[in-house]
């Protein structure tokens, strides 16, 4: 997958248990099926709520960021990066992770799906 120049991007299966995992899916998205544990924050919002992100990022973690299949999340990346921010696109978003076997919830933690 090509998303222009300078987007760092890493494949799912490069991704760690405890990775710092940022979703920029909308709300819709989000309920049907989300990796646990991630911050959602959506693309559309994402600028207006950068403080509650700022905040919720662990000092010097990588930000993994992740959307459907992997555009949206490539332009968020590249908002962080120009902030300072070292983050990097998760190829595939979350079909990738979905069809890595990779778990799935809900918003209410029960078995989720991608949409």
């Amino acid at each position: 997958m090509v998303f222009g120049s300078g987007v760092p991007t890493v494949g799912v299966d490069e991704l760690k248990e405890g990775d710092f995992l940022l979703d920029v899916r909308e709300d819709d998205e989000w309920q049907a099926g989300h990796a646990e544990g991630a911050l959602h924050i959506p693309m559309s919002e994402f600028v207006s709520r950068f403080g509650e992100f700022t905040e919720a990022v662990p000092q010097d973690a990588q930000v993994k960021v992740v959307c459907r299949v992997g555009g949206r999340s490539a332009q968020v990346t590249a908002y962080l990066v120009q902030q300072g921010v070292d983050a990097v696109n998760v190829a595939g978003g979350m079909q990738a992770w979905e069809s890595a076997g990779r778990p799935v919830v809900d918003d209410k933690g029960q078995p989720g799906a991608v949409v």
